[in-house]
């Protein structure tokens, strides 16, 4: 199944798919003041933050390739582990933080068939501030080998849009790009009862690379 992204030629920087609508308008602004500047001095102020702004964008939106590790179940995120906290029925959520600087496309933590994409209205507190479950976020369920798995996209402040890739009844490879959070936000992943957490709080993680899980 191929991946949901804007391709790019060999060499070329691959962009997340989703990124156009925040993109085209600040490197178009940043062309136009850059060809402008050398016949003006105004313009030449406004190339020196356009241009920046652009190649930060650039950058928050690159979406690089990714030698998938084997496991049972794998960081669905970029990030750093927030918590771990043991759930009511048994599972084991396990908090991803993801800042600006890290790769915000957010990858399928086990093969298997989304069951179920479900969009929740909310606010846009810190991904870090614990009040932010109450956020917008989208509820993802996974039909796997493992039974039932569930991962949460969480907004953040500046975070104003989650951006799926593949809908329901889609079935998905581990590690296959699934969607995209625009700026800070969180990914929560449920393990389920049984299944031994191989991470820690503060650790690194990156999408498709770290392994959650331990034998």
């Amino acid at each position: 199944m191929p991946d949901s992204h804007t391709s790019a030629p060999r060499g070329g920087v691959r962009l997340a798919r989703g990124a156009s609508p925040w993109l085209l308008p600040t490197v178009a602004t940043a062309a136009l003041s850059l060809s402008r500047a050398r016949r003006s001095g105004r313009w030449a102020a406004v190339a020196v933050p356009t241009t920046a702004l652009a190649a930060g964008m650039l950058w928050f939106f690159r979406d690089p390739e990714r030698e998938i590790t084997q496991g049972r179940v794998i960081s669905p995120a970029d990030g750093v582990v927030q918590s771990i906290m043991p759930w009511k029925d048994g599972r084991t959520r396990v908090a991803i933080f993801m800042s600006p600087l890290n790769v915000h496309v957010n990858r399928a933590p086990l093969a298997g068939t989304v069951t179920s994409v479900e969009h929740i209205p909310g606010g846009f507190v810190p991904a870090f501030n614990k009040e932010s479950e109450n956020n917008e976020r989208v509820v993802w369920h996974f039909d796997t080998e493992l039974g039932d798995i569930e991962m949460v996209q969480i907004a953040g402040a500046v975070a104003r849009r989650i951006v799926p890739y593949v809908p329901q009844g889609t079935k998905v490879d581990q590690g296959e790009r699934i969607g995209l959070i625009r700026f800070g936000s969180r990914v929560d992943i449920y393990l389920p009862e049984g299944i031994d957490v191989a991470v820690e709080v503060g650790q690194a993680t990156t999408a498709g690379v770290t392994r959650i899980d331990r034998d």
